[in-house]
């Protein structure tokens, strides 16, 4: 079996959870003998392709003229993303377009048909724009590839998916990783809205990586509940070398935020715990390592609070960085307002990290070893923080059975529901 695969990261080349569930969903599905051609935005030439052909979309260039194989421009509408962004097309082809005046022997100038892109692969401000390529070179690699189904990654590659589909009548399986109402509450960008949930309608089946999204994906975007299936994330087994074992130098004990300094990831739910538990033992460090677009007012909520002393911002770690964070850790909080799943978590348990996670995270269905609370109780998410740090018993049993745990979710298990719901679609 052969899937044509669109994803915005791959490692080591990562901002968050979807470039670690990409690679590991990739290499779990190797063991099954499934061919990926997995397509990026940018790839920087050090990517670990042992279980991937990876194309860059970047290097892509569109010089195909014949009519017939621009046939899907008749389904142009699909492409609500950025629609008034398109890059490369004149006035009088955009008018064409969305007039509805687009039939199958129309041609478009050269400047949209031999075209080599350049993609940042960033989340700047140029994002609608990029969708928006991405999904003219998505059909464009469509059509010139031979495969059996279409896999795409989270909103950003919707758009690419539907393009594919249109072009080669493959089945489209689209996997969210997180909802718009995740990332935003309910002050939801009705752009990216719209975009997830054209993906999912176009789609034949939609993964959520948790039974929390797929009822955010039922309630709120209205898609049949027959259509969604739960395929929980998984973590890579990592067997920690000695260089990756920190002194930390100090007696204090560590406590460790790591993640999106974003409202999802309730980084001012972590400073106000810190706060409680530093005015009742103030032998204690907290770290906030990641970096996000509240990063700024969580500096000055820790310097209003009177705990800057105590509290240490890392910034965005990456790969051997975040174990060596791991290695001094003595908890880790995920506090997430509203987390899809959350890999992280299961990270610092491969790490002998005891974790307290919120009870809003997808993680905690599939968890037994984890202090689990409310993100919103400060008073319950300070208690079993010092709880962890100061009742031994506690955290050593967090800790032992904690990664046996996580030990037996493998990617190849979540790999395997995935080429099941393949299989179910490919006649």
């Amino acid at each position: 079996m052969k899937v044509l695969m669109f994803g915005w990261e791959f490692p080591p080349h990562i901002t968050g959870g979807l470039g670690t569930a990409c690679y590991g969903l990739t290499k779990g599905l190797s063991h099954f003998g499934t061919e990926i051609i997995f397509v990026v935005p940018k790839a920087y030439g050090d990517e670990d392709l042992t279980h991937v052909r990876l194309q860059n979309a970047g290097d892509v260039v569109i010089t195909e003229r014949k009519k017939e194989e621009h046939e899907f421009w008749n389904n142009f509408k699909y492409f609500e993303v950025g629609s008034n962004l398109i890059p490369y097309m004149d006035p009088e082809d955009f008018a064409k377009i969305f007039e509805g005046k687009i039939f199958s022997h129309t041609e478009f100038s050269e400047q949209v048909f031999a075209s080599k892109f350049t993609f940042s692969g960033s989340y700047g401000k140029n994002l609608y724009e990029e969708v928006a390529r991405y999904a003219l070179i998505a059909a464009y690699i469509a059509a010139t590839n031979e495969f059996d189904v279409i896999h795409a990654h989270d909103w950003l590659t919707y758009s690419a998916g539907i393009a594919a589909k249109n072009v080669s009548g493959k089945p489209l399986v689209v996997h969210m990783h997180a909802t718009e109402f995740d990332r935003s509450g309910d002050n939801v960008n009705q752009k990216v809205y719209d975009i997830e949930r054209a993906g999912m309608e176009a789609a034949d089946r939609v993964i959520a990586v948790s039974n929390l999204t797929r009822k955010i994906i039922i309630e709120k975007y209205g898609i049949h509940p027959d259509k969604v299936v739960t395929v929980h994330n998984s973590v890579e087994p990592v067997s920690l070398p000695e260089e990756f074992k920190i002194n930390k130098g100090f007696n204090e004990k560590i406590v460790t935020f790591l993640g999106r300094v974003t409202f999802q990831k309730g980084p001012d739910y972590f400073i106000e715990a810190a706060k409680k538990v530093i005015d009742r033992d103030p032998d204690v460090r907290f770290v906030m390592a990641g970096s996000g677009d509240m990063l700024n007012k969580m500096i000055k909520r820790v310097a209003k609070l009177g705990i800057a002393t105590k509290f240490h911002f890392a910034g965005f770690l990456k790969g051997q960085e975040v174990y060596e964070m791991f290695s001094m850790s003595d908890v880790y909080v995920m506090p997430s307002v509203s987390e899809p799943f959350g890999i992280s978590p299961l990270e610092a348990m491969m790490s002998d990290v005891p974790v307290i996670i919120s009870k809003q995270s997808g993680v905690s269905e599939v968890l037994r070893h984890a202090l689990k609370v409310d993100f919103w109780d400060v008073d319950d998410m300070a208690d079993a923080i010092y709880g962890m740090l100061h009742y031994e018993g506690l955290s050593k049993m967090f800790k032992k059975y904690g990664k046996q745990e996580v030990e037996n979710l493998r990617w190849e298990n979540s790999a395997y529901k995935v080429n099941e719901v393949y299989k179910s679609l490919i006649k």
